[in-house]
């Protein structure tokens, strides 16, 4: 069991090279932290009138290292942008080019696309808890699971779902995002390491805004 887990973090986690960070800088009024779709189909959780800090999440839905990284500090996440600690913008990315997993990641990313911002942490939420196992083996995110997911989230978009109409748009908008591995994780422009995955080491690494420059 170790040696999968150790496999699998050498495939997945991230060393990277970002061309550009998809961030829009924020507007001058503040409405307090809500949850915004951006243009490029990320989704930013913050009050973007604050001088907070940003954090680039770059996450696959089919990468079991970054399901880990969810459940041990997607909660200390969003926490602290709720306090307005910070500023997240959740980039849903396709890494893998292997099947199962190429297909299995664009059928849960294109289905994101479809969910509104008010239902789209609970539909990442049922996402990640039902990913395909084992990794790079089994198929899984068929588009009668995300359709439930979706409805589990609080959202009916059962025909965008099935239709995959953001498949293409998804894959154009990863290609321009260069990245070596998945979860990759950048604060204010410098990378962090292992402290994604543990809640207080990220929490002081946000206030301390430590990282390595990329």
């Amino acid at each position: 069991m170790m040696k999968r887990l150790m496999a699998v973090v050498a495939a997945c986690v991230a060393i990277a090279v970002l061309g550009v960070l998809a961030y829009a800088e924020p507007g001058a009024s503040s409405d307090g932290v809500t949850l915004t779709r951006q243009a490029d189909g990320s989704m930013i959780l913050a009050d973007l009138g604050s001088e907070a800090p940003v954090l680039d999440v770059f996450e696959d839905f089919d990468c079991p290292v970054c399901k880990d990284m969810h459940t041990k500090t997607d909660a200390t996440i969003q926490r602290l942008a709720r306090e307005g600690k910070v500023k997240v913008v959740f980039h849903t990315v396709t890494i893998f080019q292997d099947e199962p997993m190429h297909s299995n990641s664009i059928r849960a990313a294109a289905a994101a696309r479809c969910v509104p911002e008010a239902n789209w942490l609970a539909f990442r939420d049922a996402v990640y808890a039902m990913q395909p196992a084992p990794h790079g083996v089994a198929s899984g995110f068929t588009v009668e699971e995300l359709v439930q997911a979706a409805r589990k989230a609080g959202a009916s978009v059962d025909s965008c779902v099935t239709s995959q109409s953001y498949a293409k748009t998804h894959l154009a908008e990863t290609a321009k995002i260069h990245l070596e591995g998945t979860p990759t994780v950048v604060l204010d422009g410098q990378m962090l390491g292992n402290e994604v995955f543990d809640p207080a080491a990220l929490e002081q690494a946000i206030a301390g805004g430590g990282g390595v420059q990329v």
